[in-house]
């Protein structure tokens, strides 16, 4: 029995040992405040409640520790009690009871405590010290690689970034709060939306039917713009960059993974000068057409329209320049360009569909962190394209691709359909030519519905249907709130402001 029972202490004695001398130096430890907790958790009843959100078995740095802490937790998930007796159990059951040193290792730490009394500041410790070491692993792998002139710095940077995210992401920890302050934040916005004669408690698209609706995008927004390729995903959103930014002087952000930063203006400018496309790109234009582009071209300088075109642009990334964004220039929207290019480099996941699903909450977070509505583009799947019959071309929330989290994570879910490009020219006695629907599958705080805006496709440029003098048209669907109110809404005209400019 004695020779079964040193041989594990052998064994973590090297294993120990292999630690200290990976570095050089001992890494950051706090063996005694683990044996401190540990005992703690044995002696008063409901002590795992005060740390359970905080430490995670592989915060410990000692691995009997671990495998202790592991078993409390057990027995915790099962609503059995923590104690001496319970915890020698479970590690019995669990195979590890001679491996950390037997029962007589159980009763030393509960000797060594009295009560729980400093647990959650101790445990605090303890996950500082697994974060100290977690950087010290990071930093040595990238000095190792650094030293290896196989590696690309670019990718080591990224990797490096990933690796950084991962760590910051385990120690993301939001206290609760005492309704009042919230209470006393709820009715300064809803004073400041009151004195905005206008309805929009968010930031106006631009689009009269569409802000109807959502009351503009609103702040810690995650809203997926989501279609099939041709639909014009981007000209519609720098259809609407142009509204918020050219036209209200409202600072915006724009993320394009998939165009340069040339080509990004080059559309803004075939939009605002009301030149095809195509002459912008060969510059063969009519004398009155440089007039044009000479006079109009003027409402796009001093923009404040900020324009990033990093290809492969990963999350840690993004997060980094969103944040100096809002901080240094006041940006209050965000558009990505779009979702299933971004990636999330130096993480590793077993699938394409966790990596979109790792984004798509990343982003969501950041809405809420820097308290900006942010706007991504999707993907729809090719689905769609199989499905027979005029109505079974519309979008529905299966169709986004790679994940179900990014319907899950959004706010608001907006396809577009233009059902001229399948060649169905009438829905509903209406003349759908020139028309593109705007599809709001999903609102978390209010009415989903469809409007319709006009598509000019030399312009790329999506309009209100009034702009030509049409009547703009929305129908709102039936929702989980506020039915009636909405309804009543849209049978309300919007009034007219002093800064709408007419394409």
């Amino acid at each position: 029995m004695a020779e079964e029972t040193t041989q594990p202490k052998t064994s973590r004695t090297r294993k120990n040992s292999a630690k200290t001398t990976d570095y050089g130096k001992v890494p950051p430890q706090a063996i005694e405040l683990e044996e401190l907790v540990l005992g703690a958790l044995m002696v008063q009843k409901d002590a795992l409640s005060l740390v359970d959100e905080i430490l995670k078995p592989e915060h410990f740095y000692k691995d009997a520790h671990k495998e202790i802490y592991t078993a409390i937790v057990n027995l915790n998930s099962k609503q059995e009690p923590i104690d001496i007796f319970t915890v020698v159990e479970q590690l019995r059951k669990n195979g590890k009871l001679e491996e950390i040193g037997g029962p007589y290792y159980i009763t030393t730490l509960t000797d060594k405590v009295g009560s729980a009394a400093h647990i959650e500041f101790h445990a605090k410790i303890i996950v500082q010290k697994h974060i100290a070491r977690e950087l010290i692993r990071v930093a040595s792998t990238i000095e190792t690689k650094v030293f290896s002139e196989e590696n690309d710095i670019d990718e080591l940077m990224q990797e490096a970034e990933g690796m950084l995210f991962e760590i910051s992401q385990q120690n993301i920890k939001k206290d609760v709060v005492q309704i009042n302050p919230v209470i006393e934040e709820a009715r300064e916005r809803i004073s400041k939306a009151a004195e905005n004669k206008s309805g929009m408690s968010g930031v106006t698209s631009g689009f009269h039917a569409l802000d109807k609706v959502t009351s503009g995008w609103q702040k810690s927004d995650l809203i997926i713009i989501a279609a099939r390729p041709a639909m014009g995903k981007t000209a519609f959103v720098l259809s609407m960059a142009k509204n918020i930014a050219i036209d209200r002087r409202i600072h915006v952000g724009v993320f394009s993974l998939e165009m340069s930063n040339v080509q990004l203006v080059n559309r803004l400018i075939v939009n605002v000068c009301s030149i095809p496309g195509e002459k912008i790109k060969s510059g063969q234009l009519e004398q009155d057409e440089w007039k044009q582009l000479d006079t109009k071209i003027r409402d796009l300088y001093d923009a404040p329209l900020y324009l990033d075109d990093t290809a492969a642009l990963s999350i840690t990334q993004f997060q980094s320049k969103a944040r100096r964004l809002v901080k240094n220039h006041g940006v209050q929207l965000i558009i990505i360009d779009y979702l299933q290019l971004m990636n999330a480099s130096g993480l590793k996941f077993q699938s394409r569909e966790q990596e979109i699903s790792m984004i798509s909450r990343s982003l969501k977070g950041l809405a809420k962190e820097l308290d900006i509505p942010i706007i991504a583009l999707s993907q729809l799947n090719r689905n769609l394209e199989g499905r027979s019959g005029n109505d079974a071309k519309v979008p529905q929330l299966s169709d986004l691709r790679e994940s179900g989290a990014i319907e899950q994570d959004a706010d608001i879910v907006c396809f577009i359909h233009r059902p001229e490009y399948y060649k169905i020219y009438e829905v509903e006695n209406k003349d759908m030519r020139g028309v593109a629907q705007i599809i709001i599958a999903k609102h978390r705080n209010g009415a989903t519905g469809t409007v319709n805006l006009k598509f000019k496709n030399d312009y790329a440029r999506f309009m209100n249907e009034d702009d030509d003098r049409y009547q703009t048209e929305s129908v709102i669907l039936p929702s989980r709130s506020n039915r009636e109110s909405y309804q009543n809404d849209l049978d309300t005209p919007l009034p007219s402001h002093n800064n709408d400019v007419p394409f």
